[in-house]
């Protein structure tokens, strides 16, 4: 899913993962969600592109709602995530 920066979701943290490979971001992600709860809204910044790969899956398996996914000019991916 794909929307213009004006319609972007609130987010309840933000979690930069800019700069690091496979799994590193998933790792992260990991640890993020723990500290939250359910219903929240985790920002991912990326820039790896096996984000876009992984991130979908990483909500599949845990039971979570990919509310958006960007994909800026300059490589990097902005991911919007309701946890289950």
């Amino acid at each position: 899913m794909v929307d213009s920066a004006d319609t972007l979701p609130a987010s309840d943290r933000e979690l930069d993962t800019s700069g690091l490979f496979c799994p590193e971001p998933i790792m992260l992600m990991h640890n993020a969600v723990r500290d939250m709860t359910s219903g929240q809204v985790l920002m991912v910044v990326a820039t790896d592109p096996a984000t876009t790969r992984d991130v979908p899956k990483f909500c599949q398996f845990l039971g979570h709602e990919l509310l958006n996914h960007q994909s800026e000019a300059d490589g990097t991916h902005l991911y919007f995530i309701r946890l289950g």
